[in-house]
């Protein structure tokens, strides 16, 4: 039977045992992970602690509702046994009714039934890196080759110990002008994440060097079951003319190549982004969102 715990009513230990051991496990649903990015979270668990979901939860105008936090792609369902579409939408039938707003990411392993729901897609894209370097390159967008041509013409380097303020600064003056959802309060956040990833040893930074030794790219890579995740990362103009972000993911996947891993690239809808990802030989994968409005209706949000 599905049960719904408040946060101090979960078990970590035991929780985070059920994802190490699930067949879909991610790191976003670590208790530690979410005890940073919703500090407040709870949980629907079922079979004593083999099928698990986490609920991030917010409050707005006295109103509970459920969201997807920043730096949290996927989360939904988690099993050490096989899920079918039944199970899912009995984990998502089990939502408390004291939420009367929901946006909830599944994962890419959730499938779904019925239209009790409003399911909407979302696109990642991964590559398994479990052939040879030389045979993943040939898959390779010309595009892509073209630019590591460039970036390996222009006397770039690598570090796998660039500073973590340098990358976030790369980003904020280049494509976080334009997410304007990413304030002071998620730069913090991300800060404490980092921090705590680092702390348990899942954090992988690398940057881009020019020949004076300024960072020109740098990206925040996290591992979990069997998954490294492209969490954040930031490239300056010049970096980008000269390709080096695409030095430096080529060149993550070259350290890992031959490994039993997949990289996920964290995205995107964003079709310009995708055909970055895809530039790669990444294949699209589909996680869907599942949304309920209960809200009455003369303060009724939704967002399309």
């Amino acid at each position: 039977m599905i049960k719904h715990h408040k946060s101090h009513e979960i078990d970590r230990d035991r929780w985070d045992e059920c994802i190490r051991k699930s067949f879909n496990g991610i790191i976003y649903a670590y208790s530690w992970y979410l005890d940073v990015v919703c500090p407040n979270w709870e949980a629907l668990i079922d079979d004593d602690y083999k099928s698990v979901m986490p609920l991030t939860t917010g409050k707005k105008m006295g109103l509970r509702y459920l969201f997807p936090p920043f730096f949290v792609q996927q989360l939904g369902v988690f099993s050490v046994n096989k899920l079918t579409a039944e199970d899912v939408l009995g984990f998502l039938k089990a939502v408390p009714k004291e939420f009367k707003y929901a946006e909830i990411n599944l994962n890419t392993f959730n499938k779904v039934v019925g239209n009790e729901f409003d399911f909407r897609p979302n696109l990642t894209h991964e590559l398994d890196l479990i052939e040879a370097h030389d045979n993943l390159r040939k898959a390779y967008a010309e595009n892509t080759k073209r630019n590591l041509k460039k970036a390996e013409q222009n006397s770039l380097s690598l570090t796998d110990a660039p500073s973590r303020e340098e990358i976030i600064t790369l980003f904020r003056k280049g494509r976080g002008e334009e997410v304007k959802v990413l304030q002071e309060p998620q730069y913090d956040l991300l800060r404490k994440l980092l921090q705590a990833l680092d702390a348990r040893g899942r954090l992988y930074s690398r940057g881009v060097l020019d020949a004076d030794g300024n960072l020109l790219a740098g990206a925040f890579f996290v591992e979990s079951n069997g998954k490294v995740i492209f969490l954040f990362s930031g490239l300056s103009e010049k970096g980008k003319a000269l390709g080096a972000m695409f030095l430096l993911i080529d060149r993550f996947i070259f350290a890992n190549a031959q490994k039993n891993l997949v990289l996920d690239f964290e995205g995107s809808n964003d079709p310009h982004l995708a055909r970055f990802y895809r530039g790669f030989g990444a294949k699209e994968c589909v996680y869907l969102q599942a949304r309920f409005n209960h809200l009455p209706w003369f303060i009724r949000w939704y967002k399309s």
